[in-house]
């Protein structure tokens, strides 16, 4: 307990440290301020009776901190940047301008960046319209149609964009990755409340107090697991030729190169969550088909349907996602440029298909136990626990919460070992760990 005051002690004495967590704080302290703004022509005393907290559109209101059902200027959250990102790499895979883009280094980066941006808008301008119509009754307007849906629809995206800049902003002048940051805060805005609903629910006869405290302990075990995932990796070695420089030997040692059974992080859930909005988007344009059995299953968090689909989606991002940001060819002629080698794989193109083999195989378990994470909460759900509470039991905000905070804490440690501190935490480093180089243009907007 000493060291960890004495690590915060440390932190606080850094001075670019203490800048950029003050900044974060900051500039998520307005982000949760503006979730309470309601949108100008609501009638806040209406909002509790015309909103569905339950299914998808709980997971959407959970995902914009409270803000969706609250009908605030921030309702639509970061999800629609996080659907234009999805769309981007996707063309950066099948169009020729945008593959190009990737390989122009940061310019190139700056100029896919911007398209998203452009997208954003067009992508939150087709969902704010359509959340005004499911998710505001004719009852909560005080101002007449069309103002009432032009002047909401400006705002609502002009909200997406500004928390868009608020994510990047935290990301440049702050701690850890913005758009993660801002999605974690919002989770865990809803986290109290779903410890309240599930104690009194247990307490009050269904399971009673023991079955609250084996649902707590069920939680710290998936977390558990959860954190084995994200931090399991697979060491290659790597032996480094002998170079004399001067009077100075380098060289001549055995390094690693750490691959992540999870290397693309908490992206494919995410990336799968937003497209699974789709049917439920598909039903606010068009009302008659809120009657097609098909797009009500794949609504419905706790369908088989959904969840199949949902868990067939991560493993199919996962890889995807991965083989944009690990380049084995890259990772390859690296080490051939630096004189090192994998023992008894010939440098070159037998190393990077060695690498990539290696990477197919940790992957497909990594991405089969990130699928079976996603569909934890539908599982609980069938036992009893409350909606609220189960969608803490692992799914989307579980894997968010357990890889931005680790994101960040490492990103402190970072700081604290430039300056010869000890860090928060013990990651077992090995001497002369290699990073992983990525794909020229990778810029995921979420670790």
């Amino acid at each position: 307990m000493k060291k960890f005051f004495t690590t915060l002690s440390n932190i606080w004495k850094i001075e670019d440290l203490r800048v950029r967590i003050i900044n974060t704080l900051l500039f998520l302290l307005i982000y949760r301020v503006g979730s309470y703004i309601v949108l100008p022509g609501v009638n806040a005393a209406s909002l509790n009776s015309t909103q569905n907290k339950e299914g998808l559109v709980g997971l959407l209101n959970m995902f914009a901190g409270g803000s969706f059902s609250r009908s605030s200027i921030l309702a639509l959250g970061v999800m629609p940047y996080i659907s234009a990102s999805i769309v981007v790499q996707l063309l950066g895979i099948a169009v020729p301008y945008f593959i190009k883009l990737q390989k122009e280094g940061e310019s190139g980066r700056n100029k896919i960046n911007q398209w998203t941006r452009y997208l954003t808008i067009g992508i939150t301008a087709l969902q704010a319209i359509g959340y005004l119509k499911s998710q505001v009754s004719a009852d909560a307007m005080l101002i007449p149609n069309p103002y009432f849906t032009i002047l909401n629809t400006c705002l609502l995206t002009a909200g997406t964009l500004f928390v868009m800049w608020l994510g990047e902003k935290i990301t440049d002048k702050g701690i850890g990755n913005g758009i993660s940051l801002i999605i974690m805060v919002g989770i865990i805005a809803q986290l109290p409340s779903a410890f309240v609903v599930e104690f009194q629910s247990r307490t009050g006869g269904a399971g009673g107090l023991i079955g609250f405290i084996i649902e707590i302990v069920a939680l710290l075990g998936v977390v558990m697991f959860t954190i084995l995932i994200v931090q399991g990796t697979r060491k290659i070695a790597v032996q480094y030729a002998k170079r004399i420089v001067g009077n100075k030997q380098y060289g001549g040692v055995r390094q690693y190169i750490p691959l992540k059974v999870n290397a693309a992080g908490v992206m494919p859930i995410i990336f799968a969550q937003a497209l699974m909005f789709i049917p439920a988007t598909v039903s606010q344009f068009f009302p008659s088909a809120t009657s097609n059995s098909v797009i009500i299953a794949l609504s419905n968090p706790n369908s088989w349907q959904h969840n199949t689909t949902f868990g067939i989606l991560i493993i199919l991002f996962t890889y995807f996602y991965t083989a944009i940001t690990v380049n084995p060819n890259q990772m390859a002629d690296d080490m051939k440029k630096n004189g090192g080698f994998i023992p008894g794989i010939k440098p070159g193109k037998t190393t990077a298909d060695f690498i990539d083999g290696v990477i197919s195989k940790i992957t497909l378990p990594g991405s089969i136990f990130l699928a079976i994470i996603a569909i934890v909460p539908a599982l609980a759900s069938l036992v009893g626990v409350s909606s609220l509470f189960s969608r803490f039991f692992g799914g989307t905000s579980l894997i968010i919460l357990v890889g931005v905070v680790l994101d960040t804490l490492q990103q402190v440690e970072s700081h604290l070992l430039m300056r010869h501190y000890d860090g928060l935490m013990k990651t077992g480093r090995i001497k002369g760990r290699a990073s992983i180089p990525t794909a020229s243009g990778a810029t995921p907007p979420v670790i």
